[in-house]
């Protein structure tokens, strides 16, 4: 499948920025998952820094050090994805760390005592991928997907406790349930391709390491297969792998405006005619 990816964020300030630092992963990497045949990413003109993060994520760093109120930061591209049989398995990229630093709880994966019992109720040594898939399935029911129901800094203890959430709750209390049961599991950002257009374009998902690969798990969309899905950026959580963050000395409140679109090339294309 042949995707085009647009994607705007704009930040606007109700005073002056005298001073910013900003971090983006949003520039995808070719794997035997995906194919990246266009990528442009533009952001304002400053002193900026392209690097390697620990976790092998591409990583521009951008220093604004004149006043400003508002950044704008566009990411779009065309990337071919995989449409196979083997499309959750990720392993063929290369590995900057061992995976048992996945093992590593932060504040938004600490298992607490509910998380531990639910994993433990599910899984069975015996058939490690089966019965994750079923704590998968599990999961996504017992915390059905509810916008707006909890923030970005919310833990997956608190995620769990409320029984709702997005994306991101969905995949830090997946992986707190796989370090719980001492497997190495890792946080995703992306995008996702779906026919339905209110879709949120967006993503996050989980990478369990079994068998001596990376298996992906979308726990919102119940789902192992990563046919319709465009990684950017991995980590132990959330903060490691979102797409944009950064710091600020002064600027008062900030409106953060974000809007993604993914798309099939040849929808687009037909649609440009």
């Amino acid at each position: 499948m042949k995707l085009t990816i647009n994607h705007l964020t704009r930040y606007s300030y109700d005073e002056e920025v005298k001073f910013s630092t900003q971090y983006l992963r949003l520039t995808p990497q070719d794997s035997g998952h995906q194919h990246i045949r266009d990528w442009t990413l533009t952001f304002p003109d400053c002193a900026s820094v392209t690097t390697t993060d620990t976790w092998g994520n591409v990583l521009h760093v951008l220093t604004l050090d004149n006043p400003h109120k508002e950044i704008v930061i566009h990411a779009q591209g065309i990337v071919d994805i995989a449409d196979n049989e083997e499309s959750n398995e990720t392993d063929e990229e290369p590995t900057l760390v061992s995976p048992l630093v996945f093992l590593r709880s932060t504040p938004l994966t600490q298992a607490n005592d509910a998380i531990r019992a639910f994993a433990s109720h599910y899984f069975q040594p015996e058939a490690p991928v089966g019965s994750l898939t079923t704590l998968m399935a599990a999961l996504r029911e017992r915390m059905p997907y509810s916008p707006g129901a909890t923030q970005v800094q919310d833990s997956a203890a608190e995620a769990f406790d409320r029984g709702m959430g997005v994306c991101q709750d969905h995949s830090h209390v997946f992986l707190a349930c796989c370090r719980s049961l001492q497997i190495p599991a890792r946080y995703v950002s992306g995008y996702v391709y779906s026919k339905d257009t209110h879709h949120v374009a967006m993503h996050a998902w989980a990478e369990v390491w079994l068998d001596n690969r990376w298996l992906a798990f979308d726990i919102t969309n119940n789902t192992r297969s990563l046919a319709q899905h465009l990684k950017l950026a991995v980590g132990l959580d959330y903060l490691d792998a979102c797409p944009v963050r950064g710091s600020r000395l002064g600027g008062g409140a900030e409106v953060m405006f974000s809007e993604a679109e993914v798309r099939q090339f040849s929808q687009q294309a037909q649609q440009q005619q």
